[in-house]
């Protein structure tokens, strides 16, 4: 498992990038970076699970380990979906489950330091490098435009 940390500061409150991070339609906005319709089913409640999904109803499952409203969420990551069916014990599932997804959230005077670290494959890394700088932009845009 390899361990990947992102960061970037964005001139919005933190309750603001926090609400636009996790609300449905912006999700599928600045998610967009990964892939094009991306979207959630389910709840970022701690102890309840969440569905990250394509269009073609493939993508991961997990559950919320931990939600300290404005300040953290971690995800703890179960397994793949394929087909729409939740898998857990192929492989490919088993290289990167249990694997985490943690997003902290620190005020700063002038905005919010966003602090993302998340485990993931050597297959995936090259992609995940590439596409969050790209979802971080966009979660910025939109932030700082509505902020």
């Amino acid at each position: 498992m390899r361990k990947l940390r992102y960061s970037t500061h964005i001139h919005a409150p933190v309750e603001v990038v926090w609400e636009t991070m996790l609300a449905p339609d912006t999700y599928r906005t600045w998610t967009s970076a990964f892939c094009e319709g991306s979207y959630f089913e389910g709840s970022w409640g701690q102890g309840e699970t969440i569905r990250f999904l394509t269009p073609r109803g493939e993508g991961m499952f997990g559950r919320i380990a931990e939600n300290r409203r404005h300040e953290y969420l971690s995800i703890r990551l179960l397994g793949c979906i394929h087909g729409g069916v939740e898998d857990t014990t192929s492989e490919e599932a088993r290289n990167f489950a249990p694997g985490f997804e943690n997003y902290a959230f620190h005020a700063v005077d002038d905005g919010t330091h966003l602090e993302i670290d998340l485990d993931t494959t050597a297959e995936f890394e090259a992609y995940l490098q590439e596409a969050w700088p790209k979802a971080l932009a966009k979660l910025k845009a939109i932030c700082e435009t509505s902020a």
